[in-house]
Protein backbone atom coordinates (compact mmCIF):
# COMPACT_ATOMS: atom_id res chain seq x y z
CA UNK A 1 0.00 0.00 0.00
CA UNK A 2 1.50 3.63 -0.95
CA UNK A 3 1.57 6.39 1.47
CA UNK A 4 -0.04 9.46 -0.08
CA UNK A 5 3.09 12.37 -0.32
CA UNK A 6 1.57 15.24 1.51
CA UNK A 7 3.64 18.82 0.75
CA UNK A 8 4.27 19.68 4.11
CA UNK A 9 5.99 23.24 2.85
CA UNK A 10 2.59 23.85 0.95
CA UNK A 11 0.29 23.38 4.57
CA UNK A 12 3.05 25.48 6.49
CA UNK A 13 2.48 29.03 7.49
CA UNK A 14 5.66 29.73 5.30
CA UNK A 15 5.52 32.60 3.14
CA UNK A 16 7.73 32.90 0.07
CA UNK A 17 9.42 36.74 -1.24
CA UNK A 18 10.53 36.53 -4.56
CA UNK A 19 12.92 39.39 -5.60
CA UNK A 20 11.06 37.97 -9.27
CA UNK A 21 8.39 39.27 -9.16
CA UNK A 22 9.21 42.57 -9.07
CA UNK A 23 12.19 42.16 -12.01
CA UNK A 24 12.01 45.24 -13.86
CA UNK A 25 12.42 43.25 -17.24
CA UNK A 26 11.66 46.44 -20.48
CA UNK A 27 11.61 48.78 -17.78
CA UNK A 28 15.33 49.40 -16.93
CA UNK A 29 17.74 50.16 -19.86
CA UNK A 30 21.08 51.57 -20.47
CA UNK A 31 22.11 54.41 -22.80
CA UNK A 32 25.73 54.56 -23.72
CA UNK A 33 27.15 58.05 -24.56
CA UNK A 34 29.63 57.13 -26.83
CA UNK A 35 27.93 56.77 -29.54
CA UNK A 36 27.87 60.74 -29.66
CA UNK A 37 31.57 61.51 -29.34
CA UNK A 38 34.43 61.60 -31.66
CA UNK A 39 35.78 58.26 -32.21
CA UNK A 40 34.02 57.37 -29.44
CA UNK A 41 36.16 59.25 -27.08
CA UNK A 42 36.58 63.15 -27.93
CA UNK A 43 33.57 65.40 -26.95
CA UNK A 44 32.96 67.86 -29.51
CA UNK A 45 29.95 70.35 -27.72
CA UNK A 46 28.63 71.10 -31.05
CA UNK A 47 28.62 67.63 -32.83
CA UNK A 48 27.53 66.70 -28.97
CA UNK A 49 24.64 68.90 -29.40
CA UNK A 50 23.40 68.22 -32.57
CA UNK A 51 23.19 64.31 -31.37
CA UNK A 52 21.50 65.04 -28.87
CA UNK A 53 19.14 67.37 -30.46
CA UNK A 54 18.44 64.64 -33.45
CA UNK A 55 17.75 61.66 -31.07
CA UNK A 56 14.48 60.14 -30.80
CA UNK A 57 13.84 60.60 -26.86
CA UNK A 58 10.25 58.51 -27.18
CA UNK A 59 12.06 55.15 -26.90
CA UNK A 60 13.19 55.92 -22.91
CA UNK A 61 9.22 56.75 -22.19
CA UNK A 62 8.74 55.37 -18.71
CA UNK A 63 11.72 53.96 -18.66
CA UNK A 64 14.79 54.01 -16.21
CA UNK A 65 17.87 54.65 -18.05
CA UNK A 66 20.58 53.81 -17.20
CA UNK A 67 23.71 56.29 -18.95
CA UNK A 68 27.31 55.66 -19.28
CA UNK A 69 30.49 55.90 -21.72
CA UNK A 70 31.33 52.58 -23.00
CA UNK A 71 34.85 53.79 -23.53
CA UNK A 72 37.82 55.57 -21.41
CA UNK A 73 36.64 59.48 -22.70
CA UNK A 74 37.32 61.90 -19.95
CA UNK A 75 33.94 64.24 -20.22
CA UNK A 76 32.82 67.04 -18.16
CA UNK A 77 30.11 66.49 -15.54
CA UNK A 78 27.80 68.59 -17.70
CA UNK A 79 28.29 65.33 -20.29
CA UNK A 80 25.63 63.46 -18.24
CA UNK A 81 23.49 66.23 -16.86
CA UNK A 82 22.95 67.97 -20.44
CA UNK A 83 21.72 63.99 -21.32
CA UNK A 84 19.68 64.13 -18.77
CA UNK A 85 18.00 67.31 -20.06
CA UNK A 86 16.77 65.55 -22.62
CA UNK A 87 15.36 62.31 -20.91
CA UNK A 88 14.04 63.61 -18.13
CA UNK A 89 10.64 64.54 -20.50
CA UNK A 90 10.46 61.06 -21.16
CA UNK A 91 11.79 58.96 -18.53
CA UNK A 92 10.88 57.73 -15.21
CA UNK A 93 14.37 58.13 -13.69
CA UNK A 94 17.74 58.78 -15.10
CA UNK A 95 20.62 57.12 -13.40
CA UNK A 96 24.07 57.61 -14.06
CA UNK A 97 26.35 54.15 -14.16
CA UNK A 98 25.28 50.74 -15.80
CA UNK A 99 22.48 49.25 -16.42
CA UNK A 100 23.11 47.08 -12.80
CA UNK A 101 22.95 50.06 -10.72
CA UNK A 102 19.64 51.26 -12.31
CA UNK A 103 18.28 47.99 -11.56
CA UNK A 104 19.24 48.11 -8.06
CA UNK A 105 17.33 51.54 -8.05
CA UNK A 106 14.21 49.77 -9.40
CA UNK A 107 14.00 47.73 -6.69
CA UNK A 108 14.34 50.24 -4.48
CA UNK A 109 12.13 52.31 -5.79
CA UNK A 110 9.31 49.36 -5.71
CA UNK A 111 10.49 48.00 -2.05
CA UNK A 112 9.98 51.40 -0.56
CA UNK A 113 6.35 51.33 -2.51
CA UNK A 114 5.41 47.70 -1.37
CA UNK A 115 3.16 46.73 1.25
CA UNK A 116 4.17 44.35 3.81
CA UNK A 117 1.62 43.50 6.02
CA UNK A 118 0.95 40.00 4.82
CA UNK A 119 4.21 39.26 6.03
CA UNK A 120 3.58 40.47 9.55
CA UNK A 121 5.12 38.30 12.70
CA UNK A 122 4.90 35.82 9.81
CA UNK A 123 7.67 33.44 9.11
CA UNK A 124 8.85 34.07 5.10
CA UNK A 125 11.67 32.47 2.97
CA UNK A 126 13.75 35.48 0.84
CA UNK A 127 13.84 33.23 -2.43
CA UNK A 128 17.24 32.67 -3.36
CA UNK A 129 17.27 30.89 -6.72
CA UNK A 130 15.71 32.92 -10.05
CA UNK A 131 15.88 32.42 -13.33
CA UNK A 132 16.57 36.56 -13.84
CA UNK A 133 19.87 38.49 -12.73
CA UNK A 134 18.48 40.15 -9.15
CA UNK A 135 21.65 41.57 -8.20
CA UNK A 136 22.96 40.61 -4.67
CA UNK A 137 22.55 44.47 -3.52
CA UNK A 138 18.47 43.81 -3.86
CA UNK A 139 18.30 41.19 -1.29
CA UNK A 140 20.25 43.32 1.28
CA UNK A 141 17.33 46.19 0.62
CA UNK A 142 14.55 43.45 0.45
CA UNK A 143 15.69 42.13 4.01
CA UNK A 144 15.83 45.29 5.39
CA UNK A 145 11.88 45.60 4.92
CA UNK A 146 11.56 41.92 5.69
CA UNK A 147 12.95 42.50 9.27
CA UNK A 148 10.58 45.09 10.04
CA UNK A 149 7.87 43.01 10.19
CA UNK A 150 8.16 38.63 9.52
CA UNK A 151 8.83 36.75 12.72
CA UNK A 152 11.34 34.57 11.10
CA UNK A 153 13.34 35.25 7.85
CA UNK A 154 15.11 32.42 5.34
CA UNK A 155 17.00 32.14 1.93
CA UNK A 156 16.72 30.04 -0.54
CA UNK A 157 13.93 27.45 -0.85
CA UNK A 158 11.73 25.89 1.63
CA UNK A 159 13.52 22.22 0.63
CA UNK A 160 17.00 24.02 1.60
CA UNK A 161 16.45 27.36 3.36
CA UNK A 162 19.31 29.14 5.38
CA UNK A 163 18.09 31.13 8.52
CA UNK A 164 18.84 34.66 8.70
CA UNK A 165 16.61 35.93 11.09
CA UNK A 166 14.47 34.79 14.03
CA UNK A 167 12.33 37.60 16.49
Amino acid sequence: MEKEIINKVAQSSLLVFDLEDYYPDEHVVDLDISQWLLEGFLLKESDFRAHLKDTDWSAYQDKYVAIYCATDAILPAWTYALVTVHLAPYALKVIHGTKELGIIDWYQDVLNKLDYTDYFQKPVILKGCSKKEVPNQVYTLAIQKLIKVARSIMFGEACSAVPLFKK
